[in-house]
């Protein structure tokens, strides 16, 4: 297979990342763009010989800068290394979860380098906008008397420095919670266009985590405890950002238990599913996860 030549999915493929691109300048369609546009990028990095994959990868990029600008060129470079890693590593046979390791941390390098350029090269703070817009914010609301009346600047400064603070665990399960979606996606769309398969992630009833967490996430949870709420010191951060995301370890941990126990006594398959999404948004829910983890409660349910 030599240049474009390499069959109709390829070109279809081609078509849809061009069209992903292009309809990133439509409001509301675009966030459904923007959630897919990996996949187009993976099949074709994963289906097609280097050379053909970058000519179709070029065709895309011309048309995508001559018919919407710059700027949709440049999101499709941020697509295109996470992509081209992530089928890399289907070709490779690689595991699931080294996959979405290997991807979520090169969307969240990604994520990070992007604050780096926005506040270097282009002067443009992102922070500083964001503080901005919520002073804004709590300034309309204070006049149209929507919040306290004793609800100062001060008050708002922290809600400000809360925000900056929490960034890290935005941004970790943004790229993760992102790679996840696209790793569930791409390795069917791959073996139907004729690539490798690739393996899948372990069922949902397999899940364990590591005993090792649970001592982790009962120290952060004392020291956090003892910590200043106001403070913008790198241990304050850490421990800001920490605790929520081993709670959402946790949660994934307990959706895992239910699908076990719903294994185990024969249950609908939707029940677990339903039971999964009061845990995912109900944080304190995740102790059942840490139970989970810390003893072998499994052991009750199992089948004799």
């Amino acid at each position: 297979m030599n240049g474009l030549k390499t069959g109709l999915k390829p070109v279809l493929w081609s078509c849809a990342a061009l069209l992903l691109l292009l309809s990133l300048a439509v409001p509301v369609l675009n966030l459904i763009s923007l959630l897919l546009m990996m996949l187009p990028l993976v099949v074709l990095y994963t289906t097609l010989p280097p050379k053909s994959f970058g000519l179709h990868m070029l065709a895309v990029w011309v048309l995508a800068f001559v018919i919407g600008g710059p700027a949709t060129l440049i999101i499709g470079l941020f697509f295109l290394i996470p992509s081209i890693v992530m089928g890399y590593l289907y070709m490779k046979q690689a595991t699931a979860s080294r996959v979405v390791r290997s991807v979520g941390v090169v969307i969240l390098a990604q994520l990070m380098l992007e604050l780096l350029i926005f506040e270097i090269f282009l002067d443009i703070s992102l922070l500083k906008e964001m503080g901005t817009i919520v002073r804004s914010t709590f300034a309309d609301l204070m006049t149209q008397g929507l919040i306290p009346s004793d609800w100062d600047s001060s008050l708002t400064e922290i809600v400000i420095q809360t925000m900056i603070n929490s960034i890290p665990v935005v941004f970790i399960m943004m790229a993760f919670g992102y790679t996840v979606i696209t790793q569930f996606m791409a390795r069917r769309l791959v073996r139907w266009s004729g690539g490798p398969a690739t393996p899948r992630f372990t069922r949902a009833r397999e899940w364990r985590l590591p005993r090792l967490l649970v001592v982790l996430y009962l120290i952060t949870y004392v020291m956090e405890l003892f910590s200043s709420t106001t403070s913008s010191s790198f241990f304050s951060v850490a421990l800001l950002n920490l605790l929520p995301l081993l709670s959402y370890l946790f949660a994934f941990q307990a959706v895992g238990f239910f699908f076990f126990l719903a294994h185990q006594r024969g249950w609908n398959k939707a029940i677990p599913v339903l039971i999964a999404i009061p845990v995912l948004l109900f944080p304190p829910l995740s102790i059942i996860g840490v139970l989970d983890t810390a003893f072998p409660i499994r052991k009750s349910f199992t089948k004799p």
